[in-house]
């Protein structure tokens, strides 16, 4: 099933894809168009993969890591489906980054790699941009890159991990105003899902909520304001996102 958090006449609801339209938890149908999209759950702590790609690490000129190379985002930084994501006017270089995000189910502590799966509640998408020109180098994003507000579009659809078949074999694409900018497959994860449950949880409690961004493909192109970028996976959903200057925001200078 196909799970969504959405505001609608003025409150929020969950829902659930019902043949092209969203069935609320009040039983009302609606219009995807009628609604606004929020993500599709509330996280509790958002870890993320840097260089878990091993086409990416080579784009960037680095050796693949030898072990996950992790850091923490806050929630301030996750919008919902058709939002609009922030570029600061000093930005030079903002690219987009298309990533799994696995969403884990119940509290997981020294998860072994063949029962990793068990604790997945499900999958969404994210798309995690950073600002390259805020960036102190690769093994460390500071907050500047990762942390910024609306800075991580996630959604639309939570689905249910029951649902994907092999979450370890799917397509990912980003299209930017309607042209294919990047296309990898989750197979080319240097970490794969169990691999990073593992990891994580042989030193810290994952609970209930806590979402895994499990890191991009290469492809990545700069984005401009105005620009419609698109984050899709197989299986998964498709990710409609809009980049938008200060004034939008109402912050000057």
């Amino acid at each position: 099933m196909r799970h969504a958090r959405v505001a609608y006449s003025g409150s929020i609801h969950h829902a659930i894809d019902w043949d092209g339209r969203l069935k609320l938890d009040d039983g009302r149908e609606v219009s995807e168009s009628d609604v606004v999209w929020l993500p599709p759950l509330q996280p509790r702590t958002i870890f993320a993969l840097g260089l878990n790609y091993a086409d990416h690490a080579r784009e960037l000129s680095f050796a693949a890591p030898a072990e996950p190379l992790v850091f923490l985002k806050g929630p301030n930084t996750l919008i919902g489906h058709r939002g609009h994501t922030r570029r600061p006017a000093d930005a030079a270089y903002m690219h987009y980054e298309c990533e799994l995000a696995v969403v884990i189910g119940r509290t997981a502590r020294a998860v072994k790699q063949e029962d990793a799966y068990d604790y997945v509640a499900g999958y969404t998408v994210a798309n995690d941009y950073a600002i390259r020109d805020y960036l102190e180098n690769y093994y460390r994003p500071n907050l500047r890159v990762k942390n910024r507000d609306t800075c991580t579009p996630i959604g639309p659809w939570l689905v249910d991990a029951g649902d994907v078949s092999d979450p370890m074999n799917l397509t990912l694409r980003t299209y930017v105003n309607g042209a294919l900018t990047q296309e990898g497959s989750t197979a080319d994860m240097i970490f794969g899902i169990p691999a990073l449950i593992e990891y994580l949880s042989s030193f810290m409690t994952l609970k209930q909520g806590d979402i895994i961004l499990t890191g991009t493909p290469e492809g990545l192109v700069n984005t401009e304001i105005g620009d419609e970028v698109v984050t899709e996976i197989e299986g998964i959903g498709r990710l409609v996102n809009t980049i938008a200057g200060d004034d939008v925001f109402h912050i000057r200078g």
